[in-house]
């Protein structure tokens, strides 16, 4: 897995690499919040655009990994680590865009949802699975893309939204063909070298703290309700259920 960063013309990308889907282990959620914070406070950096290689932005944690460790380290640690890449991207010092291929979940919604601006690629699918994975979270993150009611329906069913339905509710910037995307979220960038660095950086400062949300908060609160659950042994049988790929036993954590 590998998260890199590159600075040009004051444009930094940051880069997630972990195939097959882009899902993150415990480690690689903290790195990419080291990595964007520390993009941020470059003083000559303007704008930050969060990508991916190969298929897809973003599937949320490693389920495996977590299956994997004993006891709840692993637990304990892709919450804290999906927290604090959220709040590294909400608190970013300078504007941050995403660009979304193919898909966006899980964890991903909470990385867009958090971004300022975003690309997606034609037909890409934006979803929260967390209620088929045994948890809760980032349905903060979900309510600042869609409806609410359809953020409720996307919660509860665990189906997928549209990029095209996005941009119609306005939370999705541009939609373009897939091997477009990049250069069209370098080319939004492009435009805060035009602007005065400080009052770009002032601005992204007002916007969240006239924010009728404390995202950070709120998520957490989302976060308590998985370990509640894990504690009643409902997460873990579902994510036992997912490695395994064969049906949930729906009376765990009865």
């Amino acid at each position: 897995m590998t998260i890199s960063v590159e600075i040009t013309d004051g444009i930094a990308e940051v880069v997630m690499n972990n195939p097959p889907v882009n899902a993150l282990s415990v480690a690689g959620w903290f790195d990419l919040a080291a990595k964007i914070t520390a993009a941020g406070k470059n003083p000559d950096v303007v704008c930050v655009v969060l990508r991916a290689e190969g298929k897809g932005f973003n599937a949320g944690v490693d389920i495996k990994e977590m299956q994997n460790t004993e006891g709840f380290t692993a637990l304990l640690g892709a919450n804290k680590g999906c927290w604090e890449a959220f709040k590294a991207v909400y608190e970013c010092e300078v504007p941050v865009i995403s660009v979304v291929n193919d898909f966006c979940v899980g964890g991903g919604i909470g990385l867009v949802g958090n971004s300022d601006i975003i690309i997606a690629s034609t037909g890409a699918k934006f979803g929260l699975p967390e209620v088929d994975r045994g948890a809760l979270g980032a349905a903060t993150h979900l309510a600042r893309l869609v409806p609410p009611l359809k953020a409720r329906a996307m919660v509860l069913t665990c189906e997928n939204a549209t990029a095209e339905e996005l941009q119609a509710w306005g939370s999705v910037y541009a939609v373009v063909p897939r091997d477009q995307t990049r250069a069209k979220a370098m080319e939004v960038a492009a435009t805060f070298k035009k602007k005065i660095k400080a009052v770009v950086r002032a601005a992204k400062e007002c916007l969240n703290n006239i924010d009728p949300v404390d995202v950070n908060r709120s998520y957490r609160f989302e976060q308590g309700f998985t370990f509640q659950l894990n504690l009643a042994g409902a997460a873990d049988e579902a994510r036992d259920a997912f490695v395994e790929k064969r049906d949930v036993d729906t009376k765990a954590g009865s």
